[in-house]
């Protein structure tokens, strides 16, 4: 076998890993998938999904969202509404378009033709702001229009008879003219914009669909405040129950944590069992806002079912039961739960208590 002498022989190049070490996750599943690029594999309801989780966690912004679905939605796909009135009221238009490429004039025209003739006839009041949503943005020639109020009503009357006069309904032809003509001619163009993806993204970040939708994982949690010396008002039933098996063990009377004095490897428990509850309350703020409802309470379900027979087993005091049970608790791999790369064996020992506070725990036979 001969080889071309005009060819030319190149090293290949290993992966450069900048120094670190591959962890599990990414042996398992790969490198993740950067959210801009996987927002293009969306079909269109998947991407006004997405689009409606966005919208309705903007923080402070509406005060509910509605998404339309199906035929009939009169150009209206992702409604925001800032009043009790609805689309009769204050409100902003979502609309969505998952093409190939950037959002052109042409589609944009049909878009707003529809919102200029549905509104005409009253099926609703104008919206306050227009934004278009697209994973590839607008092109270069839309944005430009967009920003140009005056501009845009003049391209789209010019664009009127062959984008929008019989693409509104399939029942007429929707002409410029007459008392319609006056509406469009008053009408504020300055309410259509374009939303960008990334700012969508970072927006959408801040949102507990977030992670399930992109992965990545939580972020570093937050290092536990201080612990304040005087029992919180949430704190007294759990504490409450360990002052009880602290009596009972000690054969002494244990209301106070100043009655633990002299008591010394009780009082270490007790500030280390509140130094737990802290963590695992923690834990419970940080996820509240990043998952699902119910992510954390899920974890604490878990938590209660494995150490539910160590807590009901015979033990000769409920020093011991809380002793036996906590331990059980950070020995859990709970490796199948989403929240378990966030959280520590100091936290499986705070929801045992958390747990007490709940009165899903007891450490004593007469609790």
């Amino acid at each position: 076998m001969e080889v071309d002498s005009k060819l030319e022989w190149v090293d290949i190049e290993l992966p450069d890993n900048k120094g670190e070490m591959p962890t599990a996750a990414l042996m398992n599943s790969g490198p993740p998938i950067d959210p801009l690029i996987r927002l293009m594999t969306y079909d269109s309801g998947e991407w006004e999904k997405f689009t409606n989780e966005w919208v309705t966690y903007l923080p402070g912004k509406y005060s509910s969202v509605q998404r339309f679905t199906g035929a009939g939605d009169k150009g209206i796909d992702i409604a925001a509404y800032i009043d009790g009135h609805q689309l009769l009221g204050e409100w902003h238009n979502y609309q969505c378009k998952h093409y190939p490429k950037s959002l052109g004039p042409a589609t944009a025209y049909l878009e707003i033709g529809k919102c200029l003739w549905y509104s005409f006839k009253g099926h609703f009041t104008p919206p306050c702001r227009y934004f278009f949503v697209a994973p590839r943005g607008v092109s270069t020639q839309l944005g430009l229009l967009l920003g140009n109020a005056k501009l845009l009503r003049s391209s789209l009357y010019a664009a009127w008879e062959k984008t929008v006069l019989t693409k509104i309904t399939t029942t007429q032809k929707i002409k410029l003219d007459g008392e319609f003509k006056v509406y469009v001619d008053a009408f504020d163009f300055s309410i259509f914009e374009a939303s960008s993806p990334l700012q969508m993204i970072e927006e959408h970040r801040k949102t507990h669909y977030f992670i399930q939708r992109f992965g990545g994982g939580l972020p570093a949690r937050p290092k536990v405040d201080l612990l304040s010396e005087a029992i919180e008002a949430h704190e007294t039933v759990y504490t409450k129950k360990l002052f009880v098996a602290y009596s009972e063990h000690a054969e002494a009377i244990i209301q106070t944590p100043k009655d633990l004095v002299g008591h010394s490897k009780l009082n270490k428990h007790f500030n280390r069992s509140r130094e737990a509850f802290y963590h695992s309350e923690s834990l419970r703020v940080f996820v509240r806002d990043k998952t699902e409802p119910g992510t954390f309470e899920s974890l604490q379900d878990e938590v209660c079912d494995a150490v539910a027979d160590t807590c009901d087993t015979d033990h000769i005091s409920g020093y011991a039961r809380v002793v036996a049970v906590t331990e059980k608790a950070q020995s859990l791999k709970l490796d199948a739960h989403p929240l378990s790369p966030s959280t520590f064996p100091r936290d499986l020992k705070g929801i045992c208590h958390q747990l007490a506070n709940d009165d899903r725990l007891n450490w004593n036979d007469h609790d």
